[in-house]
Parts: C-alpha cells; sequence; structure tokens
C-alpha cells in the first residue's frame, strides 16, 4: 500500500517523502487507517516495523485541525533514548506543519522542558516520572488531551512504571484516543488495556519470534576466555556497525575499555552515564564516528538505527524475551543481520528455550585457530586483595571511565559488507 492511498492531510506527505516513505510497511497498512478513524488500538509487531509511524501520522494529521499551542497529544515511553527518537520521528513528519513537539524526562534540567511547554507545544513524549512532576507542579497540563498513546507498555511495567502510568491515564480526559504497542501482554498489562481502552481493534503482526531476516549463531567458551574470543571475533567480522550487549553497567564499561586498548573505536550506553554522555554515544555509534557499541538492555528496545550488522550477545539474557529484543536491533527493515552469542554451560537451560521458540536448534560456531584449551590465570587474592590475576568476569568493581581517542592507529574494523 503507497502512503498516497492513505488520504492524509496533503501538508502531510512533505515529510513522508523527508522520511523516505513509499511503500507502508504491515503494521502502518493495518493502523494508520484505524487510527485516522480514532479507533483505540492494540498493536503487537516485530521490532523495526514502522510501529512509530503508524501512531505519529494519524496524530499529526488530527492535530493539523483544531487548537494550536496547546498540548492535545501524549506520548508515554519508558526511556529517554525512545522519546527522544520518537520525537525526531515526529519532527521528520510534522515538517512544513508548524506543529511543535517536546520531551518531557529526568536526568536533564527541567527549565527547558517547562519553557517547551510555556511555548505551547501541540504533542508531548514523555517518561512518567517527570511527567507526574510537571503535572504536579501545574507546568504539564493534560486537560486538552485528545490522544494518548503507551509505547512500549510491558517494557514501562517490568521497569516499575505501572502506578505511574495508572495515575497518568487517569488525569487525561476520559473522552480521548488511546493506542497501545507492546510486544507482550502480561496479566498487568491485559488489565489495563480493560480500564484504558474502549473497544480497541487488535492488530498483531504474528507471534513474537526473532525476526526471519536474522542469522543466529552461538560461541561456547570458557568464561575466562569471553573477552578473549569477543576481541577476535570483532577482528574477524567484516563490519562497521557493532552492537554488543552486556548484563550489567560496569560490565559494560570494562568491556568497552578492552575493546578500546585493543584499538578499535568503541562507544558505551549504560545507566551510569549521563544524558548527555548518552546521547552522545548515540550520535557517535549513528554516524559511524564509533562503529562499535557496548550497551545494557536500556538499549535493548526502540533504538532505531538503521544498518547495525551485527548484534553480539556477550552475556546471555536472562530471558527469551530480552534476547529476541536485543537482537531485533539488526535485520531490520528487510535488511540482513548476524546475531552473535557467547556461552557458557550456565547458559544451556536459555538455550533450550530459545531453541523451542524458534522451532529448531542453534547453530554453535568455533573460531579456527583460537585457543579454547587456554587456562585461566591464577588468582592471587590474598586477605581480600587482588594480585596479578585477571580481574573476575563478574567483577562488579566500576571502572575508570575509558578515555576518549584521539588515534588508536587504524581501526581494525574490515570494510562495511555489500
Amino acid at each position: 500500500m503507497n502512503f498516497t492511498q492513505f488520504q492524509l492531510d496533503p501538508r502531510l506527505m512533505l515529510g513522508v517523502k523527508k522520511a523516505g516513505y513509499e511503500t507502508a510497511t504491515p503494521i502502518q497498512e493495518a493502523a494508520i487507517p484505524a487510527a485516522l478513524r480514532g479507533r483505540d488500538i492494540i498493536g503487537t509487531a516485530q521490532t523495526g516495523t514502522g510501529k512509530t509511524a503508524a501512531f505519529v501520522l494519524p496524530i499529526l494529521n488530527k492535530l493539523l485541525n483544531g487548537q494550536r499551542n496547546v498540548t492535545r497529544a501524549l506520548i508515554v515511553t519508558p526511556t529517554r533514548e525512545l522519546a527522544e527518537q520518537i520525537h525526531d520521528v515526529i519532527k521528520t513528519l510534522s515538517v512544513g506543519t508548524k506543529l511543535k513537539s517536546a520531551t518531557i524526562y529526568g536526568g536533564v534540567g527541567a527549565n527547558p522542558q517547562i519553557q517547551a511547554l510555556r511555548n505551547g507545544a501541540e504533542i508531548l513524549v514523555a517518561c512518567p516520572g517527570r511527567l507526574l512532576d510537571l503535572i504536579q507542579q501545574g507546568y504539564a497540563k493534560m486537560g486538552n488531551i485528545e490522544v494518548l498513546v503507551l509505547d512500549e507498555a510491558d517494557r514501562m511495567f517490568d521497569m516499575g512504571f505501572l502506578p505511574d502510568v495508572r495515575r497518568i491515564v487517569k488525569a487525561v480526559p476520559e473522552k480521548r484516543q488511546t493506542m497501545m504497542f507492546s510486544a507482550t501482554f502480561p496479566a498487568d498489562v491485559e488489565l489495563l488495556v480493560q480500564q484504558a481502552l474502549k473497544q480497541p481493534q487488535k492488530i498483531a503482526m504474528g507471534i513474537i519470534k526473532p525476526a526471519h531476516t536474522v542469522t543466529h549463531a552461538l560461541y561456547p567458551v570458557p568464561p575466562h576466555l569471553k573477552s578473549t574470543l569477543l576481541l577476535e571475533l570483532l577482528k574477524r567480522t567484516s563490519t562497521d556497525s557493532v552492537l554488543i550487549f552486556t548484563r550489567t553497567k560496569y560490565r559494560a564499561q570494562k568491556v568497552s575499555q578492552q575493546i578500546l586498548r585493543a584499538g578499535f573505536k568503541v562507544t558505551s550506553l549504560h545507566g551510569d552515564r549521563s544524558q548527555g554522555q548518552r546521547q552522545a554515544a548515540l550520535k557517535g555509534f549513528k554516524d559511524r564516528t564509533h562503529p562499535i557499541m557496548v550497551a545494557t538492555d536500556i538499549a535493548a528496545r526502540g533504538l532505531d538505527i538503521e544498518s547495525i550488522s551485527h548484534v553480539i550477545n556477550y552475556d546471555m539474557p536472562d530471558t527469551a524475551d530480552a534476547y529476541i529484543h536485543r537482537i531485533g536491533r539488526t535485520g531490520r527493515a528487510q535488511r540482513t543481520g548476524d546475531a552473535y552469542t557467547l556461552v557458557t554451560p550456565e547458559d544451556n537451560d536459555m538455550i533450550r528455550i530459545l531453541e523451542r521458540i524458534m522451532g529448531s536448534p542453534l547453530k554453535r560456531e568455533t573460531l579456527e585457530d583460537f585457543d579454547y584449551t587456554r587456562p585461566a590465570p591464577p588468582r592471587t587474592d590474598h586477605g581480600g586483595g587482588r594480585g596479578r590475576g585477571a580481574p573476575r568476569e563478574d567483577s562488579r568493581r566500576p571502572p575508570k571511565p575509558a578515555p576518549t581517542p584521539k588515534s588508536y592507529g587504524r581501526n581494525r574494523l574490515a570494510p562495511k559488507r555489500k
């Protein structure tokens, strides 16, 4: 279906063209007409399917008519990074309409956000905590909200935002259009659906499975050789965009330091980084200044970064859902991608779960000429001290921030695959 067939306001077609949209994705083809009719929507879809445009375009179409300079649409999302990405999509698609949007989230000063509210932003993209603060202080006024979007609903509940989301739902007018998007529907999400949506149209793009455009491979390795194997994988991988996931923020910082010392250009994204550092990391990864990014699961959902060719799980995630969303960062928009996972014997239970979901065994790989028999360095800790032996892989001591490299020689990443 071509975007001209949606009968959107002609003023939006400039933004559609700027975004490079021509043929609608399945979620867009199903959701946009229903949203344009004002229906409440429950949507599920694979990651990287164009979900954001599926709700942003109907919102813009609605707001082009009616009152300006008051907040009429609210999009609630779990993370600052996702809020900024949705905001970027809105800015692109609203070119030439003079509609204004603003992001509301914690971790940064509130004054610019308060000023944006005073300037009359018609669309708010907000994380729950800061939004409730500004509602209570009287800066964010919900009385004119006509459209409410709850994006990544299950993720918000995983992060403990359920009470906040319920308070937000109560703060907006009862007469409104509500759209909820969620990868899974646990009991709490189902209950909120009953409370917040009226006769919603359900739009599901298949069961939640890893995208068929992703090739999976497991790399069994002794725990003490994980970092060594990772560096060897990077040396042998022909790519310029690699996203590496670790289980903890301390591990993310440590692994990024190891990669940096090996001569690669790398950045990191985790909870100990300030908002400015996070934005700089994402920018550097997107523009290939840093072709490798090491991240915790804060980056697993919603990041809209094109052409990530490889996702590497340094640590196996705790749940199958987390695995699916991690590897969903590659193989997007019909591109192919590769997902590598470094596995140790303790990961066997999760491997069996993933193989049941995918209906086939996951391929095991080994690196030629890599010494898997190398013994672990001797532990020389005495009296609680740390000797010359290598640090434990699960050390939770926060490492010192890695310096920004001016030049570490030639980046050893091979040219991007054709």
